[in-house]
C-alpha cells in the first residue's frame, strides 16, 4: 500500500513539472524570459530599468504618445457666410406672386458652419501646421492646447495642392513643438502613432502600421499629393493631426480616409513630412508656396509602351506634350522623351518628377537625364516659375474666348459657398467677345463646363482646350452681384 501511494506522489509531481513547463511556453515568449533576471537568494525583486539603447516595442507608444501630446492642438473652425435665397430666380415671376402673394423674402440668408480639426505646434513661436480643409474659408478659429488653454487661431498661409496650411497662435508662454523625421527613410511594415481629436474626442491615440507608400491621385488627380498609407486609425477629426514613428518624430500629416461608412476602415493617408516641411516653411516665408515649371506635360508608362521601347522597367515620366517657349522647350526637352533622372535622383513615375518640379527654386539650374531613341541625353533647364505660367495659360483663351480668368479670392470663395481652388472669376471680358456677348461681365464666376467642376485656372483652360471649334458647351455660372447661379450656353470658336 505504501509503495502505492509513493508511485502516486511521483506521477503527481511529474505532472506538475509539465504542466507547469507548459504554461511557461505558452504565456511567456523567449524574450520576455531572457529579459527577467534571476534574482539572489533572500534579496527583495527589484523592476528591470528600461534600455534606452533601444526602441522597447512594448512602451515606445506610451512614449511617443507622452512626449508629443502637449504639442498637439485641437482646432475649432468657424465659417460665417451669406448664402442666396433658393427662391429668388422666381421673384420677379409675376405667377410667383399670384400664387404666393405674401411677405417679400430676403435675398440672403446668413448661414454658421462649425467644423473640428486637429493640428501641431512646429516650433516655439506658436506656428501650427494642419490641414487646407480645417481651416479653409474659415472666419473664426479657435486652438485649444493640451493643458486646456485656447487662444484664437489666425491663418498664416494655405495650399490647396497639398492641403497644407499653417495658422498662428500669439502667446507669451514657451510653447512645445514636435520633431519631424525622415518620411522618405519609412518602410511598409514600420509601426506608428497617429494622434488626434477624432469627432471631438481629444488626445485620441491610435497605433498601426505604414501599409503602403506613394499612394497618388486618391483625391484629386492634379494636386501634388504622395500619401503615406496606414491603417493606424484615423476620423473625422484627425485631420492635420501628426502621424509619429516609434523614435517620436513625426512623418507624416494625417489627412484623408477612404471610407464608405464615413468612419474609419482601415485605409487611412497622411501627407509625408519632407513635403509638409517644405510647404510649411514656405506659407511661413512667403505665404504661399512659390512653385517651379518646366513646361510639360506628362504621364505614366503604360505596359505596352515599355515593350515597344525597350526599357528594362517601368519607370520614368514620359513627355507627352512640350509647351512653346517654356523652360523645357528651351532646354531641348522633346514629345516622347522619357524623363528618369532629375537633379541626380531616379524619377519613379509623373507625380515624382511633378513633385520634384514644383520643390525647386525658381530660377534654379537642373540637370535631367531623358531616354531618347533609346540613348540617354543629359540636358540642363532653368526652372520657371508656375505663377507666371498659369497667368500665361490664363490669357492663352483670351483670342478664343474674348476674355481673362482669373482664380477666385478667399472672400470670394466664401461668400458664394465655394470650396478654396473651385471656379474660375472673369479677370476681364471684351464686351464684343464671346463671353462677353454671352452676357458674362468682370467678376462673374465660372463653376463648370458641361457638367464637369472647374479646378481652378489650369482646370479651366484644360476643359476648354479639349472642347473641339464650333461646339456649344454649356457654363454653370454665378453673377458676381447677386450670387445667384444659373446656366450659359456659348459656342465655342
Amino acid at each position: 500500500m505504501e509503495t502505492r501511494k509513493k508511485t502516486h506522489l511521483r506521477y503527481l509531481l511529474a505532472a506538475l513539472m509539465v504542466a507547469t513547463a507548459l504554461g511557461l511556453t505558452q504565456c511567456q515568449s523567449p524574450s520576455d524570459h531572457i529579459a527577467v533576471a534571476p534574482a539572489a537568494k533572500d534579496e527583495h525583486v527589484k523592476p528591470t530599468a528600461a534600455d534606452t539603447s533601444t526602441v522597447n516595442w512594448k512602451t515606445a507608444i506610451a512614449q511617443v504618445a507622452r512626449e508629443n501630446i502637449p504639442a498637439v492642438v485641437h482646432i475649432d473652425v468657424t465659417q460665417r457666410r451669406e448664402i442666396s435665397n433658393p427662391m429668388m430666380p422666381f421673384g420677379n415671376d409675376p405667377f410667383f406672386h399670384f400664387f404666393f402673394n405674401g411677405p417679400q423674402a430676403p435675398q440672403k440668408f446668413k448661414q454658421e458652419l462649425r467644423g473640428l480639426g486637429t493640428g501641431m505646434l512646429i516650433d516655439d513661436k506658436g506656428n501650427i501646421l494642419t490641414n487646407n480643409h480645417v481651416v479653409a474659408g474659415a472666419t473664426e478659429i479657435n486652438v485649444l492646447l493640451a493643458d486646456g488653454t485656447s487662444y484664437p487661431g489666425k491663418v498664416v498661409g494655405t495650399d490647396p495642392k497639398t492641403d497644407l496650411a499653417v495658422i498662428h497662435i500669439s502667446t507669451d508662454e514657451k510653447l512645445p513643438a514636435v520633431t519631424f523625421g525622415d518620411s522618405d527613410q519609412m518602410e511598409v511594415g514600420d509601426w506608428v502613432v497617429a494622434i488626434g481629436h477624432p469627432r471631438g474626442l481629444d488626445e485620441t491615440v491610435t497605433q498601426g502600421i505604414i501599409s503602403a507608400k506613394h499612394r497618388r491621385g486618391v483625391l484629386d488627380p492634379t494636386s501634388y499629393q504622395d500619401y503615406l498609407q496606414t491603417d493606424a486609425a484615423i476620423n473625422p477629426g484627425n485631420s492635420g493631426g501628426p502621424l509619429i514613428n516609434l523614435a517620436g518624430q513625426v512623418v507624416g500629416v494625417n489627412a484623408a480616409i477612404a471610407s464608405q461608412s464615413g468612419g474609419f476602415e482601415g485605409i487611412g493617408f497622411a501627407i509625408p513630412s519632407n513635403m509638409a516641411v517644405h510647404v510649411a516653411q514656405a506659407l511661413i516665408d512667403h505665404g504661399k508656396v512659390i512653385r517651379g515649371w518646366l513646361g510639360v506635360s506628362i504621364r505614366d508608362l503604360t505596359p505596352e509602351q515599355v515593350k515597344s521601347m525597350k526599357l528594362k522597367d517601368k519607370k520614368g515620366a514620359l513627355i507627352a506634350e512640350v509647351v512653346p517657349n517654356s523652360p523645357a522647350d528651351t532646354a531641348g526637352l522633346k514629345k516622347d522623351d522619357l524623363v528618369v533622372r532629375f537633379q541626380d535622383q531616379t524619377v519613379e513615375d509623373a507625380a515624382a518628377l511633378q513633385r520634384r518640379v514644383g520643390d525647386t527654386p525658381v530660377g534654379q539650374t537642373a540637370n535631367l537625364t531623358v531616354e531618347r531613341d533609346g540613348k540617354p541625353i543629359n540636358l540642363t533647364v532653368t526652372i520657371g516659375s508656375l505663377d507666371d505660367a498659369v497667368r500665361r495659360i490664363a490669357s492663352s483663351l483670351e483670342d478664343r474666348l474674348g476674355a481673362v480668368v482669373r482664380p477666385l479670392k478667399a472672400d470670394e470663395s466664401r461668400n458664394y459657398g465655394l470650396e478654396p481652388g473651385q471656379g474660375v472669376a472673369i479677370k476681364s471680358v471684351d464686351a464684343n467677345g464671346l463671353l462677353g456677348k454671352a452676357g458674362f461681365e468682370k467678376d462673374d464666376v465660372i463653376v463648370d463646363v458641361n457638367n464637369l467642376p472647374v479646378e481652378g485656372v489650369e482646370g479651366f483652360v484644360a476643359l476648354i482646350k479639349a472642347l473641339p471649334p464650333h461646339q456649344q458647351a454649356l457654363f454653370k455660372a454665378l453673377d458676381h452681384r447677386t450670387g445667384q447661379d444659373g446656366y450659359v450656353q456659348v459656342t465655342i470658336g
